[in-house]
């Protein structure tokens, strides 16, 4: 990926970062008038009050935007702030080490280094409106309300939460926000506690929202403080989450897609198999009630057939059907190895207790007599379905991301080169690898380390299309499958990821830092199968790590083609 394409994303976030930088002498005279003020009059709240806001947005914004140092000893300013003596005749003491914590908050700002101005780029003119029109477009992405006073920390996190593909706007103040609802409703909204106007002002803002029935949305705070009171009064005000800053971006987001609905899960996949259609229509009603699919077989010797196809999640079945048990027909069913762990409950008028427990011994889960009561039916199909999928998703996906393991996308590789060739389609198999990853683990601790591949796997699972296959190969390595799609398509589909993957922001040990990823692709029918498309693509990969990494490299065929 050349410098071009990269360059409005990465100018968009560095910029913000320089724009704090440039306001940091603003910010602390700021402080040093509101101290000065506060010592000539020691009982003066509303003093007090701005003085801790603005501490408390200096150590957010510093941490959040990598000044480290200064966010921290903004942050040992504000705990000092707070301890603030109610009694005259200990201001003093407590005066002078006020005196030492802001002299070390100018030294430690005097300090730090300009960042670079030609890769960084001057901050532009803020239009909150502006912002606010551009964010919210009629479109089918979900919306999310960002309402803070520090403007460069929200736009950064406006930015970020973007590339998980959602449509943001975002405002420095509660009045515009209140302004906006009546007009335009997010479907979830990020509140800063902390305003001019108090230090729950927040909170207070959305419990009167609330009350009057004029904002039923969930609402995620987002706050420098981690303290009770804060906590608390986030409670009270019925929010939905409550994260420190900085937050670290894949938790918001997994919340955010939790909030928004957007991991709906699949409704289980009932087959029943019974001789009687009137028996079988009734039973699938029942469980399409309850919100599951249902598929009926009649015929005993249509049911390997259907596993295959439908692939359930349990099979229930008649004891007694024309030409076929049920018992033979569960011999037969476990004579397949991915059919071993498949739950299947009989659905039979058999009373004798003899004869039920002969029939679990084929491997079934549960015997239930007709005519089954409707909820006992749900309740059990339900319970055994679900430990199914648990016990499923154990061995086809990856315990830490969720996505498809090594062995299974292999699997899944060689199905789609199959139907492919059979369609006479185009397919692309996708290989990455997080850069300079080790360094990540080793700098920050494989905790941080996660949080990385977390998000990662998070804007490929959000950003493919459903028809895709993402997978984890393994570590830092990640392999996707594309299906009827050009090589010259998933160069730009991939840069794209890579870009927005560039713009998040992750946190560890009291810093931020961004992360890349490197990418090579081939296609068929470029190389015609698995072994050859797999090693063209890793090459492709491995040139792209040689030319400097953060690029999208193409197989050697599929260059040919162009």
């Amino acid at each position: 990926m050349n410098e071009s394409a990269r360059e409005p994303a990465a100018r968009k976030i560095a910029r913000l970062r320089y724009s704090f930088f440039q306001q940091i002498p603003e910010r602390l005279k700021e402080i040093n008038d509101l101290w000065t003020r506060l010592r000539e009059n020691p009982a003066d709240e509303g003093n007090l009050v701005e003085l801790h806001r603005i501490l408390h947005g200096l150590k957010g914004t510093g941490r959040s935007f990598g000044f480290a140092d200064l966010g921290n000893t903004a942050a040992a300013a504000e705990t000092l702030l707070n301890a603030k003596p109610a009694e005259t005749i200990q201001y003093p003491s407590w005066s002078e080490e006020m005196e030492r914590q802001f002299l070390a908050l100018r030294r430690v700002a005097s300090a730090m280094t300009e960042p670079d101005v030609a890769e960084q780029g001057r901050a532009d003119s803020f239009d909150e409106q502006a912002e606010f029109r551009a964010g919210v477009k009629d479109t089918s992405q979900k919306k999310v309300f960002i309402c803070d006073d520090d403007v460069l920390l929200a736009e950064q996190l406006s930015i970020q939460i973007a590339c998980f593909g959602y449509d943001t706007a975002f405002f420095a103040t509660t009045d515009s926000l209140r302004t906006a609802l009546p007009d335009h409703r997010p479907d979830v909204l990020i509140m800063d506690i902390h305003f001019p106007e108090g230090r729950v002002a927040g909170t207070e803002l959305i419990r009167s929202l609330k009350r009057d029935n004029d904002f039923p949305q969930p609402v995620i705070f987002l706050s420098g403080r981690s303290d009770f009171e804060a906590r608390l009064s986030a409670v009270l005000a019925g929010g939905s989450a409550y994260f420190v800053k900085p937050a670290g971006i894949h938790d918001l987001v997994m919340v955010l897609d939790m909030l928004t609905g957007r991991q709906q899960p699949e409704p289980y996949r009932i087959l029943l198999v019974d001789d009687d259609p009137m028996m079988s229509d009734y039973h699938g009603l029942i469980l399409r009630e309850a919100g599951m699919e249902a598929r009926s077989v009649v015929n005993p010797a249509d049911v390997l057939n259907v596993l295959q196809e439908f692939r359930p999640d349990l099979v229930l079945m008649d004891m007694y059907m024309q030409g076929c048990s049920g018992r033979d027909l569960a011999k037969v069913i476990r004579q397949v190895p991915e059919y071993l762990a498949m739950p299947i409950i009989y659905l039979s008028g058999e009373s004798d207790r003899k004869k039920q427990i002969s029939a679990l011994r084929i491997g079934a889960e549960d015997f239930m007599i007709k005519p089954v009561v409707p909820s006992e039916l749900v309740a059990a199909v339900e319970m055994r379905a679900e430990r199914m999928r648990s016990l499923h998703s154990m061995m086809v996906r990856d315990s830490l991301t969720g996505l498809f393991n090594h062995t299974t996308t292999t699997q899944l590789l060689v199905k789609a080169l199959v139907e492919a060739r059979r369609r006479n389609a185009s397919l692309c198999f996708v290989m990455l690898d997080i850069d300079h990853f080790k360094k990540v683990n080793d700098t920050y601790g494989h905790p941080v380390g996660d949080q990385v591949i977390l998000a990662l796997s998070r804007i490929l699972k959000q950003r493919l299309r459903a028809s895709d296959v993402v997978g984890r190969y393994g570590g830092e390595e990640f392999a996707l499958i594309l299906t009827d799609i050009t090589p010259e398509r998933a160069v730009t589909l991939v840069e794209e990821l890579l870009t927005d993957f560039a713009r998040l922001r992750f946190n560890g040990k009291d810093e931020t830092f961004a992360c890349t990823f490197s990418a090579g692709i081939a296609d068929f029918p470029g190389y015609e199968n698995l072994e050859s498309l797999r090693e063209a693509a890793d090459q492709a990969l491995y040139r792209a790590k040689n030319n400097g990494r953060n690029q999208v490299a193409v197989s050697l065929e599929a260059k040919n083609h162009e």
